[in-house]
């Protein structure tokens, strides 16, 4: 079995934290022969820390929403090895979301290391190193993310700015506020899943999936076992299959322990 976790509001709750009882099922589930295999939004060096956490230091971990896909290997230097890693040029919806919002902040990800970004983020917004450059540098390679923030506007702006930009040739998430995280075209934490699911052998019957926002839509969709936490968006709980209780609920934590039954 191959169980697809989020991680921010599904897994950990917004102070951070991680019960006691999820990491108790987390691991008997991965000494019943499950992949539990982390799949979030977050940069690789603010995954691996998660998943050590969690007790998981072999395996896979698919990070930057489907643009990055790492070993876990507690042999390896930094305790994993990044297996997949697909870029962008970040140039064209750059400039474009630039000039629709001149005062915004955006970022572009540097794997191993944080981001490098036009302006300081509110605090504790990314992980990793920041670096404060200018605009151009930030579409001077091509990159595996590109991160707008605007907090003077609503994701329901995001959304209405997308669709009359026509943003065609990456792939788009909208989070809870005024945030977007551009990704390269096609790219989803579903389509890195599916590359994983192969390499393990897994039949697709065999698959879960647990989010709670609009980039674990494709992935709750994808599993054979798609669940949505109960705060998630009334899109993403469309399409699971079922939903669970929210994060102060640990609703996660119920979703794994059937698993076990």
């Amino acid at each position: 079995m191959l169980v697809a976790l989020d991680i921010d509001g599904t897994l950990m709750t917004y102070d951070g934290e991680i019960s006691a009882d999820l990491r108790g099922v987390v691991a008997e589930l991965r000494h019943a022969g499950a992949h539990l295999v982390l799949a979030t939004g977050r940069s690789v060096h603010a995954t691996v820390p998660v998943a050590h956490e969690l007790g998981l230091t072999d395996g896979w971990a698919v990070s930057s929403n489907g643009a990055v896909t790492l070993r876990l290997d507690p042999g390896a230097e930094t305790g994993y090895e990044v297996t997949d890693r697909i870029t962008f040029d970040p140039g064209p919806a750059l400039r474009l979301m630039h000039a629709e919002l001149p005062d915004a902040h955006f970022a572009v990800e540097d794997l191993d290391s944080g981001f490098r970004m036009n302006k300081l983020f509110p605090t504790g917004e990314l992980s990793g190193h920041h670096e404060v450059v200018d605009l151009e540098d930030l579409w001077s390679e091509h990159v595996t993310r590109l991160v707008v923030r605007s907090p003077d506007h609503t994701s329901t702006d995001f959304h209405d700015l997308v669709h009359r930009m026509g943003l065609d040739e990456v792939t788009y998430a909208v989070g809870w506020t005024a945030w977007m995280d551009i990704a390269p075209k096609g790219v989803t934490k579903a389509s890195a899943l599916e590359v994983v699911r192969r390499r393990l052998g897994v039949e697709p019957a065999r698959t879960v999936a647990i989010g709670d926002g609009s980039n674990d839509l494709q992935m709750i969709d994808w599993a054979a076992r798609g669940v949505a936490m109960g705060h998630a968006p009334q899109p993403v709980r469309e399409v699971a299959d079922e939903v669970t209780g929210t994060i102060d609920d640990d609703g996660a934590l119920d979703v794994l322990r059937s698993l076990l039954r």
